[in-house]
């Protein structure tokens, strides 16, 4: 109660009805000479007073230091909102985690990725600029980047080149040398922690994440434990060796092939197989796509994935390779049309996997282990048999395809997240979040189509995730009527991941290939 008087007393023109402390349902906050009710927002994390997720001890250091506003992204245990410091206007970026739902080495891990972030400060790198431990939460104040993904972004350039992925490269590989230089190895370079600083023509790339990275001592070798992302993995650590910085170089190696070409060097659906490409080294140059890139990428990149991390190409002797450090003479500017295409498909299916990862870890706790609700409560009474599940989420895609073909879109938003996000023809090959791209459909087509349409749906194949998450595959075929009056029948490949949420089914991202879900014409 003290924290909250504290937290109350320093909001100018604000006072408290009743005695409920901030965004814990109390009474609510209202302006002087105003009404209470719960109708104003919390004046400093900006949240209505009984929704607000962080709970009123946030308020309590913060307030001092910056005010939060909107939110803007969220994870299992913790939540992304912007934030502006007081007394300078400049915005940052909060990572808010719950800690009462971690575990005593989760506790540690989070204190490590602090400590690491606090070590390092580099133009190319995600900067950890305030680190706040309160009673149960705890508060990380980052740079705010706007720019997105980096991948994204070329995908939406008019112009891409061999030199465009060199610049890039560079950045990355400047990035990974100042961590090596402080004795920090990322252990997760991959494209979902490239970031760009704003959306600016020419923004500089940021690297983040550092929820994996260790500390080393030199040129350290050792076996600090299993971790990264299975495309990105090198072989030393698939082979259960000692390693150290090495690692980072390999996964830039990667990305640097995918930069070049927009596909990865190893794939394979099948794990064990691809892991075994890894340790191989088993990729080449096909043509005719590598057809048209230098020699001196090529290079680069045989250097990057060397199979002996001893013989393997530093992070420093990567910069001073001609094709990055002289790239004006030596890269090419030819167009990279083909790469963009092959990279929207990249884009498309990482997302995905990203879904149904977001979705799984959702249903359980930081430390990995089922039994957990998305809410964060124990399960209780007698878990609902996997086929009943499936039949459960038939059936409920079956619901939101009828919403769709009625141009119901009332009844559509309430079987999907607000913060839906889908990857559809329609879109052209971007990630769409949120409702609004497909009201406007809604309420200027489907609303408004008087002809019937009638949806089938094909060997459905749902792959249950947990206690409250599933991911189901399928086959839909549309038949409607086009404008001349003849019949029609158009086909997609559509995946959907469900979440359960306080016993309802929420569609929370949408993948869709082949003709668009809705007939256009």
């Amino acid at each position: 109660m003290r924290h909250w008087r504290q937290a109350c007393a320093g909001v100018s023109g604000w006072r408290k009805v009743g005695c409920g402390p901030c965004c814990r349902g109390g009474p609510g906050w209202t302006r002087r000479g105003g009404r209470s009710g719960g109708v104003w927002p919390c004046p400093l994390c900006r949240g209505p007073h009984t929704a607000c997720p962080e709970g009123g001890v946030l308020c309590v250091r913060m307030q001092r230091r910056g005010q939060l506003l909107e939110r803007w992204g969220e994870g299992a245990f913790s939540v992304v909102r912007r934030c502006v410091k007081l007394c300078t206007g400049h915005e940052y970026a909060a990572k808010i985690i719950n800690t009462k739902k971690l575990s005593a080495r989760d506790h540690q891990k989070l204190e490590r990725e602090a400590r690491i972030c606090r070590l390092l400060k580099h133009s190319n790198i995600v900067r950890l600029h305030d680190s706040i431990s309160e009673e149960g939460f705890h508060y990380l104040v980052f740079d705010l980047v706007t720019g997105g993904e980096l991948f994204e972004d070329i995908v939406a350039r008019e112009y891409y080149s061999e030199a465009d992925a060199s610049h890039c490269i560079q950045q990355i590989l400047e990035a990974v040398l100042h961590c090596h230089q402080m004795g920090v190895v990322h252990r997760d370079l991959k494209p979902e922690n490239l970031l760009l600083a704003s959306k600016c023509k020419g923004a500089a790339v940021k690297l983040a994440d550092f929820g994996l990275a260790i500390e080393v001592q030199g040129d350290q070798q050792a076996w600090f434990g299993f971790a990264g992302t299975p495309g990105y993995l090198s072989p030393e650590v698939l082979r259960k060796e000692a390693y150290g910085k090495p690692v980072d170089i390999w996964a830039c190696g990667v990305i640097l092939y995918i930069l070049l070409v927009g596909y990865p060097p190893f794939w394979d659906e099948d794990q064990h197989k691809l892991y075994q490409q890894i340790k191989a080294g088993a990729y080449d140059f096909p043509s005719p796509e590598w057809d048209t890139v230098t020699p001196e990428a090529k290079n680069l990149i045989n250097q990057m994935l060397t199979i002996n991390p001893a013989k393997r190409i530093t992070a420093h002797e990567a910069l001073k390779h001609p094709w990055v450090c002289q790239r004006s003479t030596v890269a090419s500017m030819m167009h990279r049309q083909e790469t963009v295409e092959c990279l929207k498909k990249f884009n498309a299916r990482r997302k995905l996997k990203g879904a149904i990862l977001t979705t799984m870890l959702a249903t359980r706790n930081f430390s990995g282990r089922w039994g957990q609700g998305g809410s964060g409560r124990p399960v209780t009474g007698r878990p609902c048999p996997p086929a009943a599940r499936k039949q459960e989420v038939i059936k409920i895609t079956e619901q939101l395809i009828e919403a769709v073909n009625n141009g119901d879109f009332e009844a559509y938003a309430k079987i999907c997240d607000p913060g839906l996000t889908s990857f559809e023809p329609e879109a052209l090959g971007n990630l769409v979040e949120g409702m609004d791209f497909h009201r406007f459909y809604f309420e200027n087509l489907l609303a408004k189509n008087s002809k019937p349409i009638h949806t089938t749906i094909l060997n459905p194949h749902v792959h249950v995730i947990g206690e409250d998450a599933a991911c189901i595959a399928y086959i839909r075929l549309t038949q409607y009527i086009d404008g001349q009056g003849r019949p029609r029948t158009s086909q997609s490949e559509e995946t959907r991941v469900w979440h359960r949420r306080d016993g309802k089914w929420q569609n929370v991202h949408f993948h869709c290939s082949g003709a668009p879900v809705a007939p256009l014409q």
